[in-house]
């Protein structure tokens, strides 16, 4: 069974006309879209249209990005998460998931439940839980503080673990879409265990302060969406997730605050749709 995919001129006339207050194109090829645009604004977008989000918004952690404040008070932080999955909450269909990787918690400058908060918050704007993956990044960083070395004093437990938070709008079953999925047996057995074991991306690699590898949203998308969903990403960043959905049949959307991150994710986008993913167990 075969099934037309829509060109990214097809994607942006199902949105009608783009709002030029809120958003400026960016890039388009083939079934994806890129926005340079603030994802607080709630007049981005004016309609529901996302099947799926795929994202790992900023942590929070002091990152030096080039057009967000990674060190808001704890409070800020939590306002502006409430704001932006409110806006992708109001965008999204009835049926839609959204996959949302975030960290476990966090220790710089305090002791914070990051995961927990934040998980709580997407309920509040009206998201629904469903589960949540665990993340252990095989290539992470052995740490060397461990408070009170040998001591009950003072202990520190890091968890080198990071979360996907899987949740949904209205709906968990999937009834509308093509009905066409791609996981593999062997994928799905793999991947409806909870804890996923792959490394993480290099930096220096990408040219991304925080970029996420490839096998994140490829897991999520074939797992949790059909062939010709859309996706969408509100932090595009290097642009992963665009270009594994495009790799992958899937419509794709995304927008990001910083033109230099929109022109990274537009050069890999070009460079590395059209290839094969495979994923890093290589089924």
């Amino acid at each position: 069974m075969s099934i037309k995919y829509e060109t990214a001129e097809d994607v942006l006339n199902m949105l009608e006309e783009p709002n030029f207050d809120a958003r400026r194109e960016y890039f388009r090829h083939k079934n994806t879209l890129l926005f340079h645009g603030d994802i607080l604004n709630n007049q981005l977008f004016d309609k529901e249209f996302i099947d799926l989000i795929v994202t790992s918004p900023p942590y929070n952690v002091g990152i030096d990005y080039n057009s967000n404040n990674d060190e808001l008070s704890y409070e800020q932080y939590l306002e502006f998460s409430e704001k932006w999955m409110q806006n992708c909450f109001n965008w999204s269909k009835t049926q839609a998931r959204f996959c949302l990787n975030i960290p476990l918690d966090k220790n710089k400058g305090g002791h914070r439940s990051v995961g927990a908060d934040l998980t709580k918050i997407a309920q509040k704007v009206g998201w629904k839980y469903k589960t949540t993956i665990i993340w252990n990044e095989g290539n992470i960083s052995r740490r060397t503080a461990w408070g009170s070395w040998k001591s009950a004093s003072s202990p520190v437990v890091i968890a080198p673990v990071e979360l996907i938070v899987v949740l949904f709008k209205d709906e968990w079953k999937k009834t509308n879409g093509s009905k066409i999925s791609d996981v593999t047996g062997d994928e799905f057995k793999d991947w409806t265990q909870g804890v996923w074991v792959f490394n993480g991306e290099s930096k220096k690699r990408i040219g991304h302060p925080a970029p996420f590898p490839k096998e994140l949203p490829y897991r999520c998308i074939k797992l949790f969406s059909y062939q010709n969903d859309l996706i969408f990403d509100p932090f595009v960043g290097s642009g992963t997730t665009l270009l594994v959905a495009q790799n992958l049949d899937r419509k794709a959307i995304g927008t990001d605050i910083d033109c230099t991150y929109c022109e990274l994710a537009k050069n890999r986008i070009l460079q590395e749709t059209g290839s094969i993913i495979f994923s890093e167990n290589g089924k």
